[in-house]
């Protein structure tokens, strides 16, 4: 299997809503676009899947080493070899991989966020940095673009976030701002309790509320010339506001018990229409 063979088959297993729009890419920029999603995978399966700390502490430092190693030209995993020609053409830098890294590194030293302003900084590292590596491969004219790039990230990850409420909780993480608990009357045991109250959905009506703001953020912010250039980017957008979309619609409060999920034929159609909207 070639490195980038690797790196497909991690990116296809993993169901994510990306997948669909990396399809669209022209096979360099698919390929490069496929490498940083693989790396991703790497780094927070470890956060996800390694419950003893030391071991999952030892592998995250493994990879800020591989990374060292991929900036000498010296690759050892199949990810870092797949990584090594995209990081030169698309002048991809070594920092943000290993605030990426950084920011898998909090999944394992807390399972609470005290309020909004620290959670960003979760949601910068494992999100907007990824979307602003992603800008750069595919390709951009006008800086404010990176704007739009981080702010979509945001907006993803915040995402994610609530459709997950239910799954964390399970593993005893609330990513929801314990501030913002309090501030609705929401206690700690009402999220791991699953208990489906009035005020545990407007809570989360709130999170939608932000998280959409962020959408209509990033989407202000791209500038026209390069609409083109980000339209996987704009079909991330479409995909991932949809589900968010489809969570207010069910009730948001429903996530502590099911979770939200769009079938891969509707994924590929909103994707395919941004994709001919913008061409």
């Amino acid at each position: 299997m070639t490195p980038q063979q690797y790196c497909e088959e991690k990116t296809a297993k993993s169901g994510s809503s990306f997948y669909y729009s990396f399809m669209f890419l022209p096979k360099q920029k698919r390929e490069a676009i496929t490498a940083l999603y693989a790396f991703c995978r790497e780094v927070d399966d470890i956060a996800d899947e390694c419950t003893d700390f030391n071991i999952a502490q030892t592998k995250l430092n493994w990879w800020r080493s591989e990374i060292e190693g991929l900036y000498q030209s010296k690759p050892q995993h199949p990810v870092s070899k797949a990584l090594l020609d995209p990081i030169k053409t698309y002048h991809l830098d070594a920092e943000h991989f290993i605030e990426i890294i950084d920011g898998m590194e909090m999944d394992l030293k807390f399972n609470r966020y005290e309020d909004f302003k620290q959670l960003q900084l979760y949601c910068y590292r494992v999100a907007s940095v990824v979307g602003l590596l992603s800008a750069q491969i595919f390709g951009f004219s006008n800086r404010k673009t990176l704007k739009f790039a981080h702010d979509l990230g945001i907006a993803f990850q915040l995402t994610n976030i609530i459709r997950d409420v239910g799954e964390d909780a399970r593993r005893n993480r609330i990513y929801l701002p314990l501030d913002e608990l309090a501030q609705f009357k929401v206690t700690e045991d009402d999220i791991l309790q699953s208990r489906e109250s009035d005020a545990v959905k407007k809570l989360l009506d709130y999170q939608i509320e932000r998280a959409e703001g962020y959408y209509d953020r990033a989407l202000r912010e791209l500038p026209d010339e390069d609409h083109k250039s980000q339209r996987v980017g704009l079909m991330m957008a479409a995909i991932y506001r949809t589900l968010l979309r489809e969570i207010n619609a069910d009730g948001a409060h429903k996530v502590l018990n099911s979770r939200t999920s769009l079938g891969a034929l509707r994924k590929f159609w909103l994707a395919f229409n941004v994709w001919i909207k913008n061409f």
